[in-house]
């Protein structure tokens, strides 16, 4: 058998004891496509990662009133998913281990398949637009509260569960029913939460057709057994559904930003919710909006940059994208705002490590993304992994009650991440054993939902403590409420089957040039020496590197596996979802050009030095990609951030051995520290993770086709000191990285005035207008990011920041136009918030400055006036 025997405990006593959160009910073990095993980590996968016809269940579920969140019945709905049968009933006590679900005789040597589902999408689809703020989550309805109170305890502690669906997949990588039932009958469990491709499907990459066929078998069994109530499922669409084969998948957090236009955040929202919901899916652990304040850290890429600001304003218009109107447009899906709070600048760097943040600085810079997501209306949030000064997140009453609900206002439900209860036992040790970690997240904080992932140690330990008196039903009644009621909101008691026509949608030209057009605004010019780019079609050009000829390695991690797709899938995986920098400019150019590999992904292994360096001497120009291979998680941790020698040799073997001009292209989740690089090329372009469809974009960029305009959502390092050096550090502090901030570059010329000021004086109450007339001299075509930022000269007994960025905006400039840019500037902006957890504002002469890293002074000095003992806010202390 796969599964390991089913593990109960009948005794309270046998809660007490730490083992009990490592027992897995149903081992997931030997149902992954490679070496890693599940150890408790998020997804259980180390290297893993296709369209349909409009198959439709063969009868759609009787919907209800839309006033009413009970379902009346539910007719026969016929799943292609092949499942594993079971002719006996499940008791509602505890089974014994002959009951437990059981795999059938295994055949499947465990290597996935490519998804065979093919399908034409349609070229154009209508979709709608709001003009109006997203409704969020508010009080709970009157027939949800009537519904959450004549349930029992058990079956709402089971709303409050998610499992992952490794535990409902057999051993041939199918859908194992019998398991199903034994989840939702023994459980009552609400959630589940993933992609088979992850774990243990036979297929590494699942269609929208055969996505939903599993998702539907699944919620047909939630609807005839156990309590009858429709599932709710979560997955990973961060960036687009990038678990949803040909799901169009959007340049990574860092990338986005980079581009300066929040419209891009909200059409990744937009269309990867159409294309999540297509598979069945009503829920997305998106968007992520931790700052990316240490640059080392592995998850830098999955982030909106390290700025409160830029990232606030990606947050808002990547919520609205995500979810519209999502209590009644069933084309979007409930977001889950993650990971509250401050995951991004761990001690060390490592991911998980501690982070050491006052009150006052997180309030600062941390959690304005997160305001700005919950005033557009995020539907959840999912608290993050780890520890904040010493304190489990996942138990912590300030975190978890007393910041997010009473201070910042959220009214949702609240999902932790993986595991995360239990590992206040097993990993932190901030709590004596499973039993106190899950009682501590119930007395102390407001989480609703336990992604317990593999066992089922919440339901478990949650029924005996409210039995026992220790933990009041109450405290599980208001959770059941909130979870239903979002199951209400998106439609699951009326519709809780996909909508199989929006597979047609997925992966349609639209949504890839909407994607390419995102990428053509992210990609980074970063030096340009004696006009090396752009490249000219008649030029002998000669390409070397790992990431030129690749799709997966654009894509990075959250693209089709955790970890991108495993060596042996390569890109065959994608099944022409995707083209590489080679087959764009073989596009663009008419031919295929000279390309050799050079060096692996991993800087390990040389190829073809001899042949490289002939063929530099004969180029006219010669253009290197360099980057990383995949990660996610861990999984990426570093000990430092320089990029591997043989990666930085290569560079130098060929500078040596020509004069010619070489272009490096940089494709990287994070800032890699590059050596002597800058000074021996003459150009350097970062590309971030562009996504699958990076390749046609990034190549119209090297031959001018299209003009770069991002700009660097981080600061650059230019040494390993710099890992957390930020634009918004204190005033006095060294900022001399590699790169600022806000740096980018264009192949024109464009000239700015000064700033003009509506008033030279900011108060409270009365914004200004700052101004600036910006000139395309030529020769190209420019979008041009246009950055407001202040520099207060002084605070009482509080440092200034080097810069805060206050406003911004991207105009169209077209060769010889002129335009002049207005931007507002508040007094409130510059309110900041003390060690007392007051927010306030100090009076003091405030540089109002435009794009302070590429023009030169471009700047009005105004006075800030307030009453410095006038508090805005009061901060909620624990």
């Amino acid at each position: 058998m796969r599964y390991a025997p089913l593990l109960f405990f009948a005794q309270t006593s046998l809660l007490l004891s730490v083992g009990f959160g490592s027992a897995n009910a149903m081992s997931n073990n030997g149902h992954h496509s490679n070496n890693c095993s599940n150890n408790g980590h998020h997804y259980g996968q180390c290297s893993d990662g296709e369209y349909s016809t409009q198959d439709e269940p063969s009868s759609t579920s009787t919907a209800p009133t839309e006033s009413t969140a009970t379902i009346e019945s539910t007719e026969s709905i016929e799943s292609t998913v092949p499942v594993e049968s079971d002719a006996s009933s499940s008791a509602s006590a505890a089974p014994t281990e002959s009951t437990a679900p059981s795999d059938p005789q295994c055949t499947w040597d465990s290597s996935q398949l490519l998804d065979p589902e093919t399908w034409a999408p349609v070229e154009t689809y209508e979709y709608n637009t709001y003009s109006t703020p997203v409704v969020g989550p508010g009080a709970i309805d009157s027939d949800i509260q009537a519904m959450v109170n004549g349930m029992t305890l058990e079956q709402k502690v089971g709303q409050m569960t998610q499992i992952e669906t490794g535990q409902i997949a057999d051993c041939n990588g199918n859908l194992n029913e019998t398991a199903v039932k034994y989840w939702i009958e023994t459980w009552g469990v609400g959630s589940f939460l993933e992609t088979p491709g992850n774990h243990g499907g036979k297929y590494s990459w699942y269609s929208p057709k055969l996505f939903a066929d599993w998702t539907d078998a699944v919620q047909k069994i939630a609807l005839e057994n156990g309590p009858q109530i429709p599932i709710i499922w979560g997955l990973d669409s961060v960036r687009g559904a990038n678990y949803v084969k040909g799901g169009t998948m959007f340049p990574s957090g860092t990338g986005t930003a980079a581009t300066f236009n929040p419209q891009n955040a909200y059409s990744a929202g937009r269309i990867g919710a159409k294309d999540t919901r297509s598979a069945g899916v009503h829920w997305a652990f998106a968007p992520v909006l931790d700052l990316a304040v240490n640059k080392l850290w592995s998850r830098t890429y999955e982030n909106f940059g390290e700025d409160p600001y830029l990232s606030s304003q990606m947050a808002k218009q990547s919520v609205q994208g995500y979810q519209g109107d999502y209590k009644t447009d069933r084309t979007r899906v409930a977001t889950s705002i993650k990971h509250f709070i401050a995951y991004g600048d761990p001690v060390d760097g490592q991911d998980r490590s501690d982070r050491y943040i006052a009150k006052h600085d997180l309030l600062e810079y941390y959690a304005p993304p997160f305001q700005a997501a919950i005033d557009s209306g995020a539907a959840t949030i999912m608290e993050s992994y780890s520890v904040i000064n010493d304190e489990g997140v996942a138990v912590s009453k300030y975190y978890l009650t007393d910041l997010v609900r009473n201070q910042m206002g959220f009214k949702g439900m609240i999902v932790t991440d993986w595991g995360e209860i239990n590992s206040q036992a097993l990993k932190y040790f901030t709590a004596k054993d499973v039993y106190e970690a899950n009682r501590l997240a119930l007395a102390d904080t407001t989480i609703d939902m336990s992604m317990v992932a593999d066992d089922d140690t919440f339901p478990n330990v949650t029924i005996a403590m409210v039995k026992s008196g220790v933990i009041p039903e109450s405290r599980i009644t208001e959770s059941a409420a909130r979870i239903l009621q979002l199951k209400k909101d998106l439609g699951l008691f009326e519709a809780p089957y996909a909508d199989r026509s929006l597979a047609e949608t997925v992966g349609s030209a639209q949504d890839v040039e909407t994607v390419r057009n995102a990428i053509r605004e992210s990609v980074t010019l970063l030096q340009n020496n004696n006009n090396a780019l752009p490249l000219k079609v008649s030029e002998k050009v000669l390409f070397v590197g790992p990431t030129i000829n690749t799709i997966r390695y654009l894509g990075g991690g959250w693209n089709m596996h955790w970890q991108g797709p495993t060596d042996a899938e390569g890109d065959a995986a994608y099944q022409g979802f995707g083209d590489t920098i080679l087959e764009g400019v073989t596009q663009l150019i008419g031919s295929a050009p000279e390309y050799y590999l050079g060096i692996d992904i991993q800087g390990e292994n040389y190829t073809d030095v001899s042949a490289i360096l002939q063929a530099a001497r004969n180029a006219d120009k010669i253009v290197i990609g360099l980057g990383e291979p995949s990660y996610a998680e861990e999984f990426g941790n570093r000990g430092n951030m320089t990029l591997p020698a043989k990666h930085i040799d290569l560079v130098n073997q060929v500078a040596a051995a020509t004069s010619a001009p070489i272009v490096v292209v940089l494709v990287e989740g994070r800032p890699r520290l590059l050596g002597d690089i800058p000074k021996v090329v003459d150009a350097i372009v970062d590309a971030y993770l562009p996504g699958p469809y990076g390749g046609l974009p990034i190549a119209e960029i090297l031959y001018g086709k299209t003009n770069p305009s991002g700009r660097l959502p981080i600061t650059y390092p230019a040494m390993e000191s710099q890992h957390s050096t930020s634009i918004w550090q204190p005033l006095y502090m060294d900022y001399s990285p590699q790169w600022p901030f806000g740096f980018g570059l264009g192949y024109s010329s464009i000239s700015y005035s000064n700033v003009t000021v509506s008033s030279d004086t900011l108060s409270v109450g009365s914004p200004i207008t700052a101004s600036v007339t910006v000139t395309n001299n030529g020769p190209y075509d420019q979008k041009e990011p246009i950055m407001l930022f202040t520099r207060q000269h002084y605070r009482s007994n509080y440092a200034p920041e080097n810069y805060r960025l206050r406003n911004f905006d991207k105009v169209d400039l077209a060769v010889g136009e002129t335009k002049t840019v207005s931007l507002t500037l508040a007094a409130e902006d510059l309110a900041f918030w003390d060690a007392q957890l007051r927010k306030r504002i100090e009076p003091a002469p405030v540089s109002v400055v435009i794009n302070p890293y590429t023009q030169e002074d471009i700047l009005a000095v105004v006075q800030l006036e307030a009453d410095p003992d006038n508090v805005l806010e009061q901060g909620v202390d624990a």
